[in-house]
């Protein structure tokens, strides 16, 4: 049992209130950055924050931050994730990564009084792409700085809106977004739902995330003949159906034989024209390519980029190899790591270390902190969508190991 007690109740209740503000259904959550809910979870969040004895505010792009000050100088060590969900998504995905950093923290200052370093409880914008497919973490590049003037008025939401405006629209200034910036965050660590079924086939609560996977998504465009379905003869086609089936079977085949973690994913597919009695003229589809190992990432890459190529010069056909994101693996500091890894042994809490096949917050700080995850169970692996779920039991065991990596960072 940790020293500082995290009561079941209080994880619960929070959970549940939070999941009511964008309520989709019986446990479904729609709250896209900067809409009504949105505005309505971070004053919730707040709220708490303040009850719990912390000091608040909000950044330039809505980034609300809840401090408690240390009485020593230095750098604060952060614990958070992000507030805005899937449409429609769960009530788990990023919430309950703020709710067990501010039930960790108000605990902590309830058992020890206030900490020799600071600790900041941070509820992040955005995270989820959602609203803005592009805004690529919104919320933790502007603690990088990583966000342009030009951002304003290319990010643009499925409704057509930019950014820049709806920013606006809720009384945020996007001219001061460089003001958000941090370079005072020693340490970073994101509690979230696993996403994936490792640890409840594995019968564990906890993980320990090592590493956190890249990406890379390909938009692959195959080209060849229309034609009619009956009339022309199968061995003078050019038909870029039949070379995306074989790409995409390829691609899959490629991460398999590779070994977990590897992975790769097809989830989109446009055809033109696209009916039963016409060869298409035209395939476009979407390659997900995933792993946490810098290495084995390009390696894996190569090999769907060579057998993409090979199909279509064997099959007569152009191909156009676009690549739409790259975002690069990164390893959560060893040191942070080791520390949550003690202190679930130490309040034998069953655990493992493991890699993380999503991405998070936590990749985008690792460039300005040390940084690391805990993982608790996710209910059939199921998430980004209202099924998702994770028990209460869970959900405390992983913040009673937050809490005691805190107390051991700032006490």
């Amino acid at each position: 049992m940790s020293e500082q007690e995290i009561h079941p109740e209080i994880v619960e209740q929070r959970v549940y209130d939070l999941s009511r503000i964008g309520q989709v259904g019986e446990t479904g959550v729609t709250r896209t950055v900067y809409s009504p809910e949105w505005v309505a979870a971070q004053d919730q969040l707040e709220s708490w924050m303040q009850t719990a004895g912390l000091e608040t505010r909000r950044d330039a792009v809505g980034n609300l931050w809840g401090v408690a000050k240390g009485t020593e100088p230095g750098p604060s060590i952060v614990s958070g994730s992000h507030v805005d969900s899937q449409a429609p998504g769960g009530r788990f995905d990023g919430a309950l990564g703020i709710i067990a950093a501010l039930t960790a923290t108000e605990a902590l200052l309830k058992q020890h009084g206030q900490p020799l370093r600071t600790i900041e409880v941070v509820s992040l914008c955005e995270e989820e792409g959602s609203r803005f497919s592009t805004a690529g973490f919104w919320g933790s590049r502007a603690v990088l700085g990583l966000i342009s003037p030009e951002d304003l008025a290319t990010t643009i939401s499925f409704d057509g809106e930019t950014i820049g405006d709806v920013m606006r629209g809720i009384g945020l200034d996007p001219t001061r977004i460089p003001a958000a910036k941090r370079d005072d965050i020693d340490t970073f660590i994101e509690l979230h739902i696993e996403q994936g079924p490792v640890l409840e086939l594995e019968q564990l609560p906890v993980g320990i995330v090592t590493a956190i996977t890249g990406y890379r998504h390909y938009v692959v465009e195959v080209s060849g003949w229309a034609n009619h379905a009956g009339a022309f003869p199968m061995k003078y086609r050019r038909d870029p159906m039949a070379a995306a089936a074989e790409m995409i079977s390829g691609v899959i085949q490629n991460a398999i034989d590779m070994g977990q973690p590897a992975v790769t994913t097809v989830g989109r597919l446009a055809i033109e024209p696209n009916f039963p009695a016409i060869i298409p003229e035209r395939v476009t589809f979407m390659i997900d390519a995933r792993h946490p190992d810098p290495a084995l990432r390009e390696q894996l890459y190569e090999q769907h980029e060579k057998l993409i190529y090979e199909i279509a010069d064997r099959r007569r056909l152009n191909v156009d190899l676009h690549i739409n994101k790259d975002l690069a693996p990164r390893p959560c500091d060893p040191g942070i790591v080791d520390l949550l890894d003690q202190a679930a042994t130490d309040l034998c809490i069953p655990h493992i270390r493991m890699t993380s096949g999503a991405v998070h917050d936590t990749q985008r700080f690792s460039q300005i902190a040390r940084t690391a995850m805990i993982f608790v169970q996710s209910k059939d692996g199921r998430s980004h969508t209202p099924e998702e779920y994770t028990s209460t039991e869970h959900a405390t065991l992983g913040i009673q190991v937050l809490a005691e990596a805190l107390r051991r960072l700032a006490y």
